[in-house]
């Protein structure tokens, strides 16, 4: 059956698309009903990390046991298994925009910390087997639609954090710049509305904000973050900005051990910051709404109200965008170009995954532009069309070819009811992949390609062949790279 078209558009922007199961389900209840499931996840058991390893679900392939806590390839492999199994979707969609959000790079932080130390600081779910280490992506399911000022606080002294913006070098004597200055450049207020002396005074606010490593044994790491109060700078800081409610601009001098309040007093003034409210709501509304146009400032304003109002409440902001006309408008379904993971985990859903890995969705990946906890740099992702290129868009028609040959057999078993006639065989596998709408042109290429060759039997050996083919077809046109 045809997945309603608002449902449809919704499973895409607020999840990774949908599996025939999926998209029946969510088409039985109303629009409603369907963003409140969404949005109020918590009410959702999240259990499906036990299924990992299991027949029925998505593969994975490790070198030894699956260790997603400790080894960096696992843990990719687990947010993807996440991605097409999670009941709560758009959990794991808001991880990912805070992982873009938040840009922080395997690789540097396993040049500070060590790669064992780095896969436990990214992908480590907070157990006794591993010290207790949060990782970086449950750090943002945890707060996905959490209280942006506390994700704030949390990001400050998240490990990964810290060795990739140098914060373990910021010391009283030389005070270490680098997040200071993302802070409030890319991930508050915006690159217009602080100066030089403010980057220099959030410096020293957060002087002392460090690690501490670990070695249980020779072949293994982890890092935790600790204030150490004998580097932290006590004197006052002053802002060109006001700091408290009352319109101050200077922390003032504090005692040593007193001194991580200097941190939770910016934090606190960044996230109030009247600027940090429209950011963040221009950027949702890229990620959720459109990148096709500019939002409508009444809109981005509507929106900054409520990060206001709710304190900074981002299941209300988020709640209050998807409940929005702006975001229901059918001039908005596929306005936004999909990022490489999400790309692979839609078609993983609408195709099917029977005996298929997610390690071999990892270098089709990279070859699209996307290794899951390596952004380029702390700006994140290039988006839209800097997703493509020549190569990029080969990569992702590749993707399409080798998955649709694994899932050939299923496709037939489930195609073979609508193989009637070629036109029954379009309607059902447009249906189940859901592009954006073909031109006549496009549609009478695809109806083309299933009449070439013999005639038309419906016989199974020649709807294997087409199903897959069609599916192929569609999974790598230009139709299909938009969410």
């Amino acid at each position: 059956m045809a997945v309603d078209p608002a449902i449809a558009h919704l499973l895409r922007r607020a999840g990774f698309g949908y599996f025939p199961a999926e998209g029946e389900y969510f088409s039985r209840m109303s629009l409603s009903a369907a963003i409140d499931m969404l949005v109020d996840f918590d009410q959702m058991k999240d259990t499906v990390d036990s299924f990992i390893g299991t027949p029925g679900y998505l593969g994975t392939v490790s070198r030894g046991p699956f260790q997603p806590n400790s080894r960096v390839s696992d843990t990719r492999q687990r947010w993807l298994f996440r991605m097409v199994h999670s009941p709560r979707p758009l959990q794991e969609k808001m991880a990912l925009f805070w992982h873009n959000h938040f840009a922080t790079g395997y690789d540097k932080v396993a040049g500070q910390i060590g790669r064992d130390g780095a896969s436990r600081a990214f992908g480590a779910k907070p157990s006794e087997e591993d010290y207790g280490v949060r990782g970086q992506y449950e750090l943002f399911r945890e707060y996905a639609l959490g209280n942006f000022r506390d994700l704030l606080i949390e990001v400050s002294r998240d490990p990964a954090m810290v060795a990739w913006l140098d914060g373990d070098t910021n010391v009283r004597a030389k005070p270490q710049e680098n997040y200071a200055r993302e802070l409030m450049e890319l991930f508050t207020m915006g690159v217009d509305f602080f100066t030089e002396s403010d980057v220099y005074a959030g410096a020293r606010v957060f002087t002392g904000w460090n690690l501490r490593n670990f070695y249980p044994n020779d072949d293994d790491r982890y890092s935790t973050f600790r204030f150490r109060s004998s580097q932290h700078d006590t004197d006052s800081k002053t802002f060109s900005f006001p700091i408290y409610p009352d319109g101050g601009k200077t922390i003032p001098a504090r005692s040593a051990g007193s001194g991580q309040q200097d941190g939770l007093d910016l934090i606190n003034a960044v996230a109030a910051h009247p600027e940090t409210g429209p950011r963040l709501a221009r950027k949702l509304y890229a990620f959720f709404v459109s990148e096709l146009k500019t939002p409508p400032e009444s809109f981005i304003q509507q929106l900054a109200g409520v990060y206001y109002s709710s304190g900074y409440d981002m299941r209300a902001v988020v709640g209050s965008l998807l409940r929005s006309a702006e975001f229901q408008d059918p001039a908005n379904y596929f306005a936004r170009y999909s990022w490489p993971v999400e790309y692979v985990t839609r078609l993983l859903k609408a195709v099917g995954w029977t005996g298929f890995s997610a390690s071999n969705a990892i270098t089709p990946l990279a070859n699209m532009g996307q290794v899951l906890f390596e952004p380029p740099d702390v700006s994140g992702w290039r988006l839209g069309t800097d997703w493509f290129s020549t190569g990029t868009l080969l990569a992702r028609m590749n993707f399409a070819a080798t998955l649709v040959s694994n899932q050939q057999f299923r496709l037939l078993s489930d195609a073979l009811p609508s193989a009637g006639t070629p036109e029954s065989l379009f309607a059902y596998m447009r249906d189940r992949l859901a592009p954006a709408d073909y031109d006549t042109q496009a549609s009478n290429d695809l109806l083309n390609y299933l009449y070439a060759g013999a005639a038309w039997t419906g016989e199974e050996v020649q709807v294997r062949i087409k199903a897959a083919g069609l599916a192929r077809l569609i999974g790598g046109s230009s139709e299909y790279q938009f969410v």
